[in-house]
């Protein structure tokens, strides 16, 4: 009984984490209706009525001082000083994240974060069909970079920031440099139950 019981629990957490997988990295794991697990196979054929993201421009990749002008173009153009804010990230430090963020009141944070993205789709970032909240953030990509434009209060500040009050919040916009496509996943087929 000990071995059966014990067999349950583990395809349990297999199917737990494969499931977890396949919503990270929608695009290399599929879960098909037979409970099928494809690794590394390519996506299954959307049915007509799915929405279709939008695929990524074919821009050439960016490096960091390019999207770090990216961000000061795009605060600029909301019409803030980007010297007012700071940044995420050292420069040179890490070559794949950068960032820029300042306080807001909570009033002026949603203007200025809808122009910033304004801006960034103007600059040829294209945005993320799924998944944003458009009152909180919104996710762009382009060059093997994901830009991040977020409000966020004070539960999720960071620990070095300073205190804010009532009426303020974060405005940040973080760039990190994936490519998930360098990860090499051979196409593997498992058959759980």
């Amino acid at each position: 009984m000990n071995a059966l019981l014990k067999r349950v629990w583990i395809g349990l957490a297999a199917a737990l984490i494969v499931s977890l997988a396949a919503a990270v990295m929608p695009d290399r794991i599929q879960v098909g209706d037979d409970g099928r697990i494809h690794l590394g196979a390519p996506a299954p054929t959307p049915s007509p009525s799915a929405a279709v993201p939008t695929p990524e421009s074919t821009s050439p990749p960016l490096t960091r001082d390019a999207v770090d002008e990216v961000i000061r173009t795009a605060v600029s153009a909301a019409g803030l000083d980007p010297a007012q804010g700071r940044p995420t990230g050292a420069a040179g430090a890490d070559s794949n994240r950068t960032g820029w963020m300042a306080v807001r009141e909570k009033s002026a944070a949603q203007s200025d974060m809808n122009a910033i993205c304004t801006d960034l789709e103007r600059q040829g970032w294209t945005p993320n069909p799924n998944g944003d909240r458009a009152d909180a953030s919104r996710s762009y990509q382009r060059g093997g970079w994901y830009l991040l434009v977020s409000t966020r209060g004070k539960t999720q500040a960071p620990s070095t920031a300073s205190t804010l009050t009532d009426s303020q919040t974060y405005l940040t916009l973080t760039g990190l440099r994936l490519n998930l496509s360098d990860i090499p996943l051979p196409e593997i087929t498992v058959r759980i139950g």
